[in-house]
C-alpha cells in the first residue's frame, strides 16, 4: 500500500502510483475537512435560528416580520460562509486578489443569469419593489409574493380577469383568485420586464361595474342603485385618510384623485352603459363584485328596468314571390 499512496516532499502531498497530484497535500485536507465542518456548523445555526425566529415572533408580528427577519438570517449566513471559506483558504492576500479576479471572471462568463438574478435580488430588497405577501405581476404571472430567494422569487398564482383571460400563460380562472399553481419566477426578470405591485404603499385598487340599461329605462333611479352599491361594498371614504393620500402624492407626485363613488355613462348604438366606478382593496374583489351585482340586480328588478341586450328593428321588408318549380295546370273554359 506504501508504493500505492505516498506523502512526498516538505509539504507531504499525495503521490499516487508514483505521480504526484497537485493540490493534494496535508495541509489542503485538513483545510477541506475544516471547511466541510465550517459549511455544516454555519447552515445548522441559521436554520435553528429560522426556526426560533418563527417561534418568537408568531401570534406577535405580520408575515412581513417574518419574511425579513429570515431575508437577515440567510444573508448574514451567506456573509459568514463567505468570510470563513475565503479566511479558511487564502492567508495571502495576493492569491486572494488573484484567485477573486479568476473567480469573478469566470462568474461573469459562465454564470451570467444567476449573478443577474442574485442582482436583482439585491434590487428588490433594497429597492422596496415588493415584499412578501404583496400581490405583483412579474414575468407575465399574476399572484401572492409567498418567498424571495437569492435566485428565484415564489408566487402563489392568480387568475385573469376576461379582458386579460387570452394571455400566456393558458388561465382556466377568470377572476383575481388562486389557481393552486406555485410558479418560480426569476429575480432577473426585474431588469427586463415592469414589476406591477398591488399592494405596496397603496394597497388599494379602483374597480368597475357596468351594466347595460334601455334608453327609455329611468336613468336617475339605475344610478341611485349602482352608486348605493358601491358605497355599501366599497371601500369607506373615511378608511382612505386625507394624509395617506397627501403622503403618496408626495412621494409619487401623484396628481388628486377622486376616491368616492361615481357613475360614467356610455352611448350605444343598443343602450345606455351605466359603469360605476370606486374603490376596493386589493384582495377580496371577487367576492365584493359578486355581492354588488347581486344588489344590484335585485335592486334594478324591484324598479322595474330591464338589462337591457341586442336588439333589431325590421324597418322594410322586399316583397316575396314563392315558386316551387312545380308545373302549374291549365285552367280551360267550356266553349
Amino acid at each position: 500500500m506504501s508504493d500505492v499512496v505516498r506523502l512526498v516532499g516538505p509539504n507531504n502531498a499525495v503521490e499516487l502510483f508514483g505521480v504526484t497530484l497537485v493540490g493534494v497535500n496535508a495541509t489542503n485536507g485538513r483545510k477541506f475537512l475544516f471547511t466541510l465542518l465550517f459549511i455544516v456548523v454555519v447552515l445548522i445555526v441559521a436554520r435553528l435560528l429560522r426556526r426560533a425566529s418563527l417561534w418568537l415572533v408568531r401570534g406577535r408580528g405580520s408575515e412581513r416580520v417574518v419574511f425579513w427577519t429570515r431575508q437577515g438570517i440567510n444573508l448574514g449566513a451567506a456573509v459568514m460562509l463567505f468570510i470563513g471559506v475565503v479566511s479558511i483558504w487564502f492567508d495571502d492576500p495576493t492569491r486572494l486578489a488573484t484567485a477573486l479576479g479568476l473567480l469573478t471572471a469566470g462568474l461573469a462568463f459562465a454564470l451570467q443569469r444567476v449573478v443577474t438574478a442574485i442582482a436583482g435580488y439585491f434590487v428588490i430588497l433594497r429597492g422596496h419593489t415588493f415584499n412578501v405577501g404583496d400581490r405583483i405581476v412579474m414575468g407575465g404571472v399574476r399572484g401572492d409574493v409567498i418567498a424571495l430567494g437569492f435566485t428565484q422569487t415564489t408566487i402563489m398564482e392568480m387568475g385573469q380577469p376576461p379582458p386579460v383571460q387570452k394571455d400566456d400563460p393558458a388561465m382556466w380562472v377568470q377572476s383575481r383568485q388562486y389557481t393552486g399553481r406555485v410558479v418560480a419566477v426569476s429575480n432577473a426578470r426585474i431588469f427586463d420586464e415592469p414589476v406591477y405591485n398591488y399592494t405596496r404603499e397603496f394597497p388599494y385598487l379602483w374597480e368597475e361595474l357596468g351594466v347595460p340599461i334601455p334608453y327609455t329605462a329611468d336613468r336617475a333611479r339605475a344610478e341611485r342603485i349602482l352608486l348605493s352599491a358601491a358605497e355599501k361594498h366599497g371601500v369607506p371614504v373615511t378608511e382612505l385618510s386625507a394624509e395617506t393620500l397627501a403622503e403618496l402624492q408626495r412621494r409619487y407626485f401623484l396628481k388628486p384623485a377622486d376616491v368616492r363613488p361615481r357613475v360614467y355613462l356610455r352611448l350605444t348604438d343598443n343602450w345606455l352603459e351605466m359603469t360605476v366606478r370606486f374603490v376596493v382593496r386589493d384582495h377580496g374583489i371577487r367576492e365584493q363584485k359578486d355581492a354588488m351585482s347581486r344588489e344590484v340586480l335585485a335592486g334594478l328588478e324591484a324598479a322595474g328596468i330591464p338589462i337591457a341586450s341586442a336588439t333589431f328593428e325590421v324597418v322594410g321588408f322586399p316583397p316575396v314571390r314563392l315558386a316551387d318549380g312545380a308545373p302549374r295546370p291549365v285552367r280551360r273554359e267550356a266553349s
